[in-house]
């Protein structure tokens, strides 16, 4: 991809899935290695009424997603989640979330990158690292 990527560019590859624009996502930032992803908060997402908190697959997928993305300006797509660790540090109550990821190492096979989860008073709510596919596709 282009040194000279736009925030717009990034933004529409990544709400380019119908499941990214239902998490409401906006690209905050974009580095050479690195993106900050804001979700806005959805009713759906609670998992227990009573105490209205995030459901932890959604934390996961926000995890999965920001990493994934954070290799934007060296792969130019998302790739495919190989292995993903995710750890949940305290629950998301309802509210924005802002997801910061990182790439770690990209290589000719596979790259790793790590992403944490805040919440909008900065607290971390969950962080985690994925392995990725960087491997282009075997011709049919």
């Amino acid at each position: 991809m282009s040194e000279q990527v736009t925030l717009e560019q990034v933004q529409a590859l990544v709400t380019r899935a119908p499941f990214h624009q239902w998490l409401g996502l906006t690209v905050v930032a974009v580095g050479d290695d690195n993106i900050e992803i804001r979700a806005k908060w959805r009713e759906e997402w609670v998992v227990n009424v009573e105490r209205r908190y995030t459901h932890g697959g959604i934390l996961a997928a926000l995890i999965d997603l920001a990493a994934d993305f954070a290799l934007i300006k060296q792969i130019g797509h998302g790739v495919p989640t190989i292995d993903m660790r995710v750890d949940y540090h305290r629950v998301a109550m309802p509210g924005d979330l802002i997801m910061r990821g990182k790439v770690i190492r990209v290589g000719s096979q596979f790259a790793t990158a790590e992403a944490q989860i805040f919440d909008l008073d900065g607290k971390l709510i969950a962080s985690g690292r994925g392995t990725y596919l960087t491997a282009p596709p075997k011709p049919a």
